[in-house]
């Protein structure tokens, strides 16, 4: 089962990556780092960069809808 998981882990991560660069979802990413920081501490340490970086820019645009809401 650990195989499968680094495994599918491993590919969602590269399409993700793909999908980044290209117009697409980051969501493939988050997923594949998920399957894959089950059994790796470094995969966990990005994820978790991943997840602030991910969060401060959801909180940058919701101020930024905000502000041209009320003007």
């Amino acid at each position: 089962m650990k195989y499968i998981r680094i495994t599918v882990g491993s590919l969602l991560v590269i399409l993700g990556l793909i999908l980044t660069i290209i117009p697409g979802s980051s969501f493939i990413l988050l997923a594949g780092l998920v399957l894959v920081s089950v059994d790796y501490t470094p995969a966990r340490k990005l994820l978790v960069a991943i997840q602030k970086s991910m969060s401060l820019g959801a909180r940058k645009i919701d101020k930024l809808l905000l502000r041209r809401k009320y003007r």
